[in-house]
């Protein structure tokens, strides 16, 4: 049976495949929501190389593992990160039994809704409000809360599910990965427990090949069975140094493909460009305000400065969303160029 957000992802999919009318010529691009150009092109001569075993790129294909970052490249990042908007909302429910809290900041900020108390939170606050709304609950506890909360919240500014906000350039892209024998990762900052959740139905990437940033927890009998308890402690940070720590910890493979959005994406990309033979960094570049957002080297969320300038140093690929993409969302009507 699938899931209301496989559901909700595959409708919007059919509705953006009859909005393009889904020909012959349409459906023999395995990238119709990328218009034709050198992003483009990268991706697809990239793997037609790594794929050709007459060719010197050739590469094996158990070796061919492709990394991506999760926040800004799978899916919106945007006005918040989307597990921080869980976080608030869990305070707020919280509230309740914690009446210290309507004066104790960073708290307070969040249950009264003041907008400019939160657009200063530090991000020792983020992770103090993450930290005590995720522990104290078992593993199993807390991703029920999170399946709850995905079926219910929506988005500020599109009302729609937090998982309607996902990229469909960047399914069609690990669907095209995969049918070529890549193994598809998630590489991310954010909680490892929030993205296994919902990763495999909206992205078909199993939790097994999901990193992410790791709370402390403890094994607790209760009642005679035992249980993963989440506790405040953080136990890893899969961001920035991070992720090549978690791939070589988690992978064990270097990568031949990592692609990312931010400045935190950028240890990433290096340590993938860093191997042998044939290799494929991509940076997300949001440059489009009117269908999605436009920020890149000020933006306190997915920041992409000192990484756009070695992409650009280096001949990454640097994909800009408002001319490489016709479609953005699967909601979207297919933009020609």
């Amino acid at each position: 049976m699938q899931s209301t957000s496989l559901m909700w992802v595959s409708a919007l999919s059919t509705v953006a495949c009859a909005a393009v009318a889904c020909d012959p010529a349409t459906l023999s691009d395995p990238l119709p929501s990328w218009n034709d150009g050198a992003a483009k092109t990268n991706i697809i001569d990239f793997v037609e190389q790594i794929t050709d075993s007459s060719r010197a790129e050739f590469v094996p294909a158990n070796e061919r593992i492709a990394v991506f970052d999760n926040d800004g490249t799978l899916w919106a990042e945007q006005p918040m990160y989307f597990q921080l908007a869980f976080a608030i909302d869990r305070v707020r429910e919280m509230a309740a039994e914690r009446p210290e809290w309507s004066t104790q900041q960073p708290f307070a900020a969040t249950v009264s809704g003041d907008r400019e108390a939160l657009s200063g939170l530090t991000e020792h606050d983020i992770v103090e409000i993450v930290t005590t709304t995720h522990s104290g609950m078992t593993v199993a506890e807390f991703q029920a809360a999170v399946a709850e909360w995905l079926a219910t919240a929506r988005h500020p500014r599109f009302d729609l599910p937090y998982t309607a906000l996902v990229y469909q350039p960047m399914l069609e892209l690990l669907d095209y990965l995969r049918a070529n024998q890549f193994k598809t990762f998630i590489v991310s900052g954010g909680g490892i427990d929030f993205m296994r959740v919902f990763v495999e139905d909206v992205y078909g990437i199993p939790p097994e090949q999901t990193i992410g940033s790791m709370g402390e927890l403890a094994v607790e009998m209760r009642d005679g069975t035992p249980l993963l308890v989440k506790q405040p402690g953080i136990d890893f940070v899969d961001d920035k140094e991070g992720k090549p720590v978690g791939i070589a910890r988690f992978i064990g493979r270097r990568p031949i493909a990592a692609i990312g959005n931010s400045d935190g994406d950028l240890a990433m990309l290096q340590y993938t460009a860093s191997g042998p033979g044939a290799r494929l960094m991509v940076y997300i570049h949001h440059d489009d305000a009117e269908r999605e957002w436009a920020y890149d080297r000020e933006s306190p969320i997915g920041r992409l400065d000192m990484g756009i300038d070695e992409a650009n140093t280096r001949g990454w690929t640097v994909v800009s969303m408002q001319r490489d993409w016709n479609t953005i969302f699967a909601f979207d009507a297919p933009q020609v160029p």
